[in-house]
């Protein structure tokens, strides 16, 4: 059986394709944005504040676990900013995303690895 002539050859698919300017290959995601330094003294007070709670004043444990650089050093930071923004179901820990971007719980990821700082003086 034979079947009908096919309208557009294969190579003429190909070139109406590129000439649409559909991507090679999928886009890579952005790199995460970096909060505003004002951003980042609301993320700073949101931490020592709200997470520090349960976590310790000094984040150093309490209801939660601790949060310093040596808690953390096992862990990587994706691991650390999907706890942040999802939280961990069946604890106490709540997911923070209603608040925070994906980028902010990034961040803060970064900054616990760090040593996390301080609230500035007021």
């Amino acid at each position: 059986m034979r079947l009908p002539p096919f309208p557009m050859s294969a190579a003429a698919l190909l070139l109406a394709l590129l000439a649409c300017g559909l991507p090679a290959r999928a886009a890579e995601p952005a790199p995460p944005q970096t909060p505003t330094p004002a951003r980042q003294q609301r993320l700073v007070r949101m931490v020592r504040q709200d997470c520090g709670s349960c976590h310790g004043m000094r984040l150093g444990g309490g209801l939660g676990p601790a949060l310093t650089p040596a808690a953390l050093q096992a862990l990587p930071p994706e691991s650390i900013a999907a706890t942040i923004f999802h939280g961990r179901p069946g604890t106490p820990m709540p997911g923070w995303q209603p608040m925070l971007t994906e980028s902010e719980a990034a961040w803060i990821a970064t900054q616990l690895k760090q040593g996390f700082p301080e609230e500035p003086a007021r």
